[in-house]
């Protein structure tokens, strides 16, 4: 399959939007590091030590608001980049490693959000919690266990967020990062394959 111009400048943004997925994942990490120092994982503290790194804290709204938005905005731009890849036609095998870490990581990115809803310990992030509990306990042969995993085996209290904070914090954000790498270095390994045989049949 010949490569065009077109898919050689989809392919640049493709290596160019995987560098602003890295760096968005370190803005989240870091600022969620920061957050750590003060936030309180349990049922009565998380909206309190929360309201207090917002209003009380020097430029703790600033860390906050930053940690949000790039959770969010990774989100959005793992799959803009999974639409870029494909219409680069980056689908062959050659590109398996860079199509399975996009996914992973888009996964994982969504998976930070969903593990995020119920740690500020709001009444509506307590009834999304609530809603998808019921969603997963109706999942065949593992709904159960997977319930009672993540809200310690009774009701939403503070083991609960205990266990989203853990599986949110050191299982989800270490992969995310590690997928983050590994997108990037696939597509800069990928890229200079590509500009090598290039080289080789314009010689």
């Amino acid at each position: 399959m010949q490569s065009t111009q077109f898919d050689r400048i989809l392919r640049r943004v493709a290596t160019i939007i995987s560098v602003v997925i890295l760096t968005l994942c370190l803005i989240y990490i870091s600022t969620g590091i920061l957050l750590s120092f003060y936030y309180e994982p349990t049922a009565g503290g998380a909206y309190n030590s929360l309201k207090m790194i917002n209003t009380q804290l020097p430029y703790g709204w600033l860390f906050w608001r930053a940690h949000d938005i790039a959770g969010n905005a990774v989100i959005a731009i793992a799959l803009i980049q999974l639409v870029v890849m494909f219409l680069g036609r980056q689908f062959r095998k050659s590109w398996l490693a860079a199509w399975i870490s996009g996914i992973l990581l888009t996964l994982s990115a969504i998976g930070l959000n969903w593990t995020a809803m119920i740690l500020d310990w709001t009444q509506e992030g307590y009834w999304r919690f609530s809603i998808e509990l019921g969603t997963i306990e109706a999942i065949p042969l593992i709904g159960s266990q997977l319930r009672d995993i993540l809200t310690g085996g009774g009701a939403i209290n503070t083991i609960t967020v205990e266990h989203l904070y853990t599986i949110h914090s050191y299982l989800i954000s270490v992969a995310t990062l590690i997928l983050a790498i590994v997108h990037l270095s696939a597509l800069l390994w990928q890229e200079s394959q590509m500009h090598q045989a290039e080289w080789e049949v314009g010689s």
